[in-house]
């Protein structure tokens, strides 16, 4: 399944794509190591990601996207 679909994923298909990506990405030592800061710590995903971009103008972060799209590119 595509994450482009619009079809509902269960709980258990979101976990194992998430494990499958973060395994991919990170390793098994890192990908664990990523699970534990998450447990341990509160996380306020949607502060985060409201704040991120917060300090950046248009400019960078266009600057920003176009050198994350070349970097996918190669």
């Amino acid at each position: 399944m595509s994450s482009s679909t619009t079809a509902y994923k269960t709980d258990t298909v979101i976990r194992q794509e998430g494990m499958t990506i973060l395994l991919e990405k990170l390793g098994m030592v890192d990908a664990e190591r990523f699970i534990s800061l998450i447990i341990r710590e509160p996380f306020d995903y949607t502060k985060w990601r409201a704040d991120l971009f917060d300090n950046l103008s248009v400019e960078e972060l266009a600057q920003k996207a176009n050198a994350y799209s070349a970097r996918l590119e190669k």
